[in-house]
């Protein structure tokens, strides 16, 4: 019966638990454009809070990725 009870309340807790947010992959990004674009936005628009965060920096990865391929294609490589 303790177990039951113990399940319950752990099933509820994690029920009510926040989201985690999903985290992409450098590629992920680099294939979409519009929200490599958001995550660079808002990462740059709260660094204290969201600097450290996997997304942001995987986004500030891809970014940097998609500004070599653009200098790579304007030089003609």
């Amino acid at each position: 019966m303790r177990r039951l009870l113990l399940l319950i309340a752990i099933a509820g807790l994690a029920a009510c638990s926040e989201q985690a947010e999903r985290t992409y992959t450098v590629d992920e990004l680099v294939a979409d454009e519009a929200l490599l674009s958001g995550l660079v936005t808002s990462c740059r628009n709260n660094p204290g809070e969201l600097n450290d965060t996997t997304n942001c920096r995987n986004a500030e990865a891809a970014d940097g990725k998609m500004r070599l391929q653009r200098m790579r294609q304007s030089l003609g490589g």
